[in-house]
């Protein structure tokens, strides 16, 4: 019996602020690719600049795929997301293109690069009420506890992931299924702290602080808004007058830091990941790689 080949895709990875969403761009103009987003804040409308969602003129007229196609009112589990990526991902198979999924969620990556087959648990909503008054830090105990795989893979930082894959934890481990030949590329970048405030002194000047309050003015609560962790967090805290402005910034660059550590470390920890400096690396293992 002879070998299935499987199609082919890049990954592009790498911590917050590393410059993934301008490299996956560049590479799709290299290689008449298309970008398929994998982070699951970038999937919601109106969720734009604290989530670093690329904007039009950055994208340079390449075809991007999975960015605000879901209401922020609503969760977008990571079944829904995988279900959707593939269907996308195939179709840009099917018109001879290649296509670059841009991490920003390792679980959300997983889904795609290790097919992973998530159980379809129906909400426990006594549970998730008792586990709403804990804190991250708490959560993510419990997590490594009852399933130390999952808790690897998942941001430590986001109480609504944390609380979902506790929720599913009393089904079967996760068992993996990949359909795709995959290239991870990974991002090296020092200096990460000077980059993440610089992107934030940039977001605030672009209205992060704006977009909060709309998303507070179309409907969702401060506690859904606070959910998705990070910048959304600690300006739903500060909108509420809890904090200072000063902390606030404070809060989002000490959070995006340790975010920044927690991706190294799970990337540190995927045997095959090819660590990159620059585009021409990138583009010399792609070659060699599509060949």
């Amino acid at each position: 019996m002879g070998i299935i080949r499987k199609d082919k895709i890049i990954v592009v990875l790498g911590p917050t602020a590393s410059g993934k969403s301008e490299l996956a761009v560049e590479l799709a103009k290299e290689f008449n690719g298309e970008v398929v987003s994998a982070d699951s804040r970038q999937v919601y409308i109106g969720m734009d600049i604290g989530s670093g969602k690329i904007t039009k003129k950055e994208m340079s007229c390449i075809p991007h795929h999975m960015l605000s196609i879901a209401s922020p009112k609503r969760n977008f589990s990571a079944g829904q997301y995988q279900k959707k990526a593939e269907k996308t991902i195939n179709k840009i198979i099917k018109n001879n293109k290649l296509p670059i999924i841009c991490g920003g969620s390792n679980f959300y990556v997983n889904t795609i690069t290790k097919g992973l087959v998530i159980p379809d648990t129906k909400p426990n909503y006594k549970l998730r009420n008792e586990l709403n008054k804990l804190d991250v830090k708490k959560l993510y105990q419990i997590l490594k506890k009852i399933d130390p795989p999952r808790a690897k893979n998942i941001d430590q930082n986001n109480p609504r992931r944390l609380i979902r894959a506790i929720e599913v934890a009393p089904s079967a481990p996760l068992k993996e299924n990949p359909k795709y030949d995959c290239l991870k590329l990974a991002i090296k970048k020092d200096n990460l702290d000077i980059l993440i405030k610089k992107r934030l002194d940039k977001r605030i000047k672009l209205g992060m602080i704006k977009e909060v309050k709309r998303l507070k003015n179309s409907g969702l609560s401060w506690s859904r808004i606070e959910s998705f962790g990070l910048e959304y967090k600690w300006i739903a805290i500060y909108l509420q007058n809890k904090i200072s402005k000063e902390e606030m910034l404070n809060n989002i660059f000490k959070s995006s830091i340790k975010l920044a550590k927690n991706q190294n470390s799970w990337l540190n920890k995927e045997k095959d990941i090819y660590w990159i400096r620059n585009k021409k690396e990138a583009k010399k293992l792609i070659k060699e790689f599509l060949n």
